[in-house]
């Protein structure tokens, strides 16, 4: 199956091979479960100020950055975008609902997953819409010896957040690789879209609650359903 979807991407990209050397991993939904706690934080963030808002609309925005959240649902509602103003309040509360939610834990199979791959003298980086400090930090604690900051592309470090193909080129000229040198594993159907749209290899990891076809039709080359199936896949697969 595999072997069929890299011919399929190598067409479509006219790309002369494909040989991982990099593995560029989301972070909330794929190291992190987190995406549960967001997904409450940002609920109640909005209803508190005013503007509905549903726990599957937050899956659904996965990975935009946290501005970018704000405008649509205000374009939405209220025609307009945030004002600078709004927007520092809302994440303010929004992030201190998410903090309140408590420790916040590795998904299952990620260390060993990236332990596999660090073994393998693969490049890991971190690419996140996330800007949410304490969960970045983190990284270290629950990761040791994997990551490290300048193999890492956040809310931080983006004018347009995913699904903007912005976040992964960036980690692309960080790599000083070529597209097909790098895989993407990725949950959400805004961080598909971006990797897709800047020409990489994306496997999709349905750790959430949303359809697995909704991430195929993002742009997926592989969707599988957990990180454990992935860990499991990972010796076949490359």
């Amino acid at each position: 199956m595999l072997l069929s979807e890299i011919e399929i991407f190598k067409k479509k990209n006219k790309y002369p091979d494909f040989k991982p050397k990099a593995i560029f991993f989301d972070m909330d939904g794929v190291l992190f479960d987190s995406m549960k706690f967001h997904a409450v934080s940002w609920l109640k963030a909005m209803l508190q100020v005013g503007l509905p808002f549903t726990e599957t609309e937050a899956y659904m925005n996965e990975g935009r950055t946290g501005a970018s959240t704000i405008d649509n649902v205000f374009v939405a509602v209220r025609g307009r975008n945030a004002t600078e103003k709004e927007k520092k309040e809302i994440y303010k509360i929004k992030s201190t609902h998410f903090e309140a939610c408590g420790k916040i834990e590795r998904m299952p199979f990620a260390l060993e997953l990236l332990q596999k791959i660090k073994a393998e003298n693969k490049d890991i980086f971190v690419v996140t819409g996330s800007g949410q400090p304490s969960l970045i930090d983190s990284l270290q604690e629950n990761f040791p010896d994997i990551f490290k900051k300048e193999k890492m592309v956040t809310a931080f470090d983006v004018t347009n957040g995913k699904p903007h193909p912005e976040p992964y080129l960036k980690a692309l000229k960080k790599s000083g690789l070529q597209p097909w040198e790098v895989v993407v594993i990725e949950n959400a159907p805004l961080g598909v879209e971006s990797a897709n749209a800047a020409g990489l290899f994306t496997i999709a990891v349905n750790t959430g609650p949303l359809n697995p076809e909704v991430l195929s039709n993002s742009g997926a080359n592989l969707v599988l359903k957990d990180m454990e199936d992935l860990y499991v896949k990972w010796d076949k697969l490359f």
